[in-house]
């Protein structure tokens, strides 16, 4: 197993990551904010699946593969940022005068909000990177198995995102709860305006 003082630096290492505002913390207050924290939390669920899926992958070796052919890596890339426009110009075009839980237009499901967490975190090569990158540096072959020590790591980084990221979603939840007499569509387009940006993050990569 990984010792005490590893652990500690890992910890130290996913906290500030996990607390600095990325895509990831963006998607899920936007998500918050225009839906409420039913789907907040179902984003992160979806984002946290993506990270165990990017961990496993990375204890298989199919991410260093995928590294290894750059056609590959850029046929996910570009699906990706398909992905992400498609849903920036759903939530533009949407017929509801507003995008919020308070407005007419039918609430997204959990399943809907978590796989889009999923598919957003899985179609992000960064995450892949980032997996490959950090977590080598921690683990110990003599530790014990290595696949063992990468998702025990992915556990500690879904934790602290949990934590970090729980609190982002009671804050936006907060901002979706305030009712308006004049409902205003400007949530709508700023949800759609972080997928659009999602989407060319991935593709200017």
């Amino acid at each position: 197993m990984l010792s005490f003082s590893t652990m500690l630096i890992f910890l130290a290492a996913a906290l500030a990551l996990t607390a600095t505002p990325g895509p990831d913390m963006l998607l899920i207050a936007s998500s918050s904010v225009s839906q409420g924290k039913r789907a907040g939390f179902a984003t992160l669920a979806g984002i946290m699946a993506g990270t165990y899926c990017h961990a496993l992958a990375a204890a298989l070796g199919l991410s260093q593969l995928l590294l290894r052919l750059p056609f590959a890596f850029d046929l996910l890339r570009f699906a990706g940022a398909a992905y992400l426009l498609y849903l920036a110009w759903k939530t533009f075009r949407s017929k509801a005068t507003a995008f919020s839980p308070n407005a007419s237009m039918p609430k997204i499901s959990a399943k809907q909000a978590f796989l889009r967490g999923l598919l957003t975190n899985l179609f992000n090569p960064k995450m892949m990177l980032f997996v490959l990158a950090l977590f080598p540096q921690f683990v110990k072959p003599a530790a014990g198995a290595v696949a063992v020590q990468i998702m025990l790591l992915a556990t500690v980084l879904n934790l602290i995102g949990l934590m970090v990221n729980g609190v982002v979603i009671f804050a936006a939840g907060k901002l979706s709860s305030l009712r308006s007499d004049r409902p205003s569509p400007w949530p709508q387009y700023f949800l759609s305006l972080v997928f659009a940006g999602l989407g060319a993050r991935l593709m200017m990569l």
